[in-house]
């Protein structure tokens, strides 16, 4: 007796999906040209694409420069310059050469800092969104990013003020992705972490976000969820215990190996298993890579290693109403 099953028959979607890339120059070139190697249909960068820290490169005349990086002090020429500032691009950082003066006048100037922070994020964001536009311009691959915890507003405005044709602005939008009615919507935001970055907010009004978010949403069995933040107790979330009662907060250790806990989001759990979108994607905690299923849904995080210049993503096959697989990439 034959057995009748509901098949998809619809064009197979797929995409490519990385995050937590934080600034790192290499990582973010591996990304936008992975489109093209994999064949894919999108790429969808998640949140945190800035950087963690700015570099002050002191010019002490001469073609002499000196600079800290991770508690080192390291002495430069002119020739030495540019591979030096390429590292701190491949770990995310920026860097910004001045005079021993100038240097002297940030260093009791908190907001000067700030300020040369945001500009320097700006400036390489704008220079990766043209770099995007170049190479994947002429092809049917957009590029889909949100920001995350880590973004500085100011820094995410650079994203709506220049992205173009092939770089789309997703975050807290409905974005159709294809002709078979997959659609998309994208949040940044976190739940409070102990290093009290610019985009947390509390498990409420992350409630009262993502419930906007879907409240124009009719049906989600095409949906894909980005949501920066893993939830809660999914194996997406898994990362040391922190003692935040130090500074900075130390890692709790029991037997010599350190605890681990689930640190994602209940709101995001609780979004995923009302609305059961077809494809839930998540970064946010870098160690914690896994695909896991959450009723209907297919939740991915592909972690992230970008210090290393290593760009960490999953490629998604989708058709119709299913994810029909899902593969973990690195390189």
């Amino acid at each position: 007796m034959p057995f009748w099953v509901k098949k998809n028959t619809g064009h197979r979607f797929r995409l490519f999906f990385a995050t937590d890339i934080h600034g790192s120059e290499p990582t973010f070139r591996k990304f936008i040209n992975v489109g093209k190697f994999y064949g894919v249909d999108a790429l969808i960068l998640g949140g945190d694409i800035t950087g963690k820290l700015i570099i002050p490169i002191i010019d002490l005349g001469n073609n002499r420069f000196r600079a800290t990086l991770q508690s080192q002090v390291h002495h430069l020429s002119n020739y030495e310059l540019s591979d030096f500032t390429a590292r701190l691009g491949k770990l995310g950082f920026y860097s910004s050469v001045m005079n021993q003066e100038e240097y002297a006048q940030l260093v009791d100037d908190s907001t000067a800092v700030n300020q040369l922070y945001i500009q320097k994020a700006k400036e390489r964001l704008i220079d990766w969104i043209i770099l995007a536009e170049e190479r994947l311009g002429g092809s049917s691959i957009r590029c889909y990013v949100t920001g995350g915890n880590d973004d500085p507003p100011e820094v995410l405005e650079v994203l709506s003020q220049e992205a173009n044709q092939q770089v789309i602005a997703c975050e807290e939008k409905v974005v159709t992705l294809d002709d078979e009615g997959h659609t998309m919507i994208s949040l940044g935001y976190s739940n409070p972490t102990p290093w009290k970055t610019p985009r947390e907010i509390e498990e409420s009004e992350l409630s009262r976000r993502i419930a906007e978010a879907f409240r124009n949403i009719d049906s989600c069995e095409r949906l894909i969820f980005n949501m920066h933040v893993p939830p809660l107790n999914s194996t997406l979330d898994l990362c040391p215990m922190l003692d935040t009662s130090t500074d900075p907060p130390k890692v709790i250790t029991s037997g010599g190996e350190p605890v681990m806990f689930g640190a994602g989001s209940q709101a995001v759990r609780e979004a995923i298993e009302q609305h059961q979108p077809l494809l839930s994607l998540h970064g946010h905690i870098h160690e914690s890579r896994n695909v896991t299923k959450i009723g209907r849904t297919t939740a991915v995080n592909p972690g992230s290693e970008y210090g290393e210049g290593i760009l960490r993503g999953i490629i998604v096959s989708i058709t119709g109403d299913s994810v029909d697989s899902t593969q973990m990439t690195s390189g």
